[in-house]
């Protein structure tokens, strides 16, 4: 039995000697002591080092996503808003306000930006007449309303702050159950529903309400 096995065993190893470069086996113990042929080791550290890791093939998208659509830090905050379907009445208004330059500009700002659903809780007919070409100052003052000069995250917003806009009016945050709101001190708040949308020149929060100024 002993004889079989040894006998089947080196000619196993003499097969293997020819087809897969392995150089010699052991007679004497009856176990395997090949080498590997040249070159396998180091063809097999390249295939492995060509490989992409774990995380480049889940490679998620950079910025925060807004309608399903990444907001990303190389752009700025015009470009990544008129991506996002959501803001595309505010991305409207800023267009017809003369204000897209300005937003394209270095900055940096920071944009409460109202949703479509926002703009659609204003009065009836409020909207259509802002977007009206003899109201193109009044349009801008309500949009600059929502503009503060400067890059404020929103672990920079505290209950109780005031911050000036590019309107030259006042807005107030409150921060309640980690929510971050903002009022022009009359009207019932907005809320801050996706916070820290970041751009080239910016960041942006979007908002659930339209702030109108006192002045209106």
């Amino acid at each position: 039995m002993k004889k079989t096995f040894r006998n089947s065993f080196l000619a196993l190893c003499a097969v293997a000697s020819v087809g897969f470069g392995l150089t010699s086996c052991d007679n004497n113990k009856g176990a395997d002591t090949t080498t590997e042929a040249p070159g396998t080791e180091s063809a097999m550290t390249d295939t492995l080092a060509t490989m992409p890791n774990d995380s480049s093939r889940m490679g998620k998208p950079e910025g925060v996503l807004v309608d399903g659509v990444p907001m990303t830090p190389d752009k700025s905050i015009v470009q990544n808003a008129v991506m996002a379907p959501s803001v595309s009445t505010l991305v409207k208004a800023v267009q017809a306000a003369g204000l897209d330059g300005t937003l394209s500009g270095p900055g940096p700002f920071t944009v409460f930006a109202p949703t479509n659903a926002a703009f659609d809780k204003l009065p009836k007919g409020a909207l259509a007449g802002l977007m009206k070409p003899e109201s193109k100052e009044k349009l801008k003052g309500v949009l600059t309303y929502h503009v503060i000069q400067g890059r404020l995250l929103a672990a920079d917003l505290k209950d109780g702050q005031e911050l000036t806009t590019m309107n030259g009016e006042k807005v107030k945050i409150s921060v309640q159950g980690g929510k971050v709101m903002i009022s022009n001190g009359k009207d019932a708040p907005v809320t801050v529903q996706t916070a820290d949308v970041v751009s080239s020149n910016g960041v942006t929060h979007v908002i659930d309400g339209v702030l109108l100024p006192t002045a209106q």
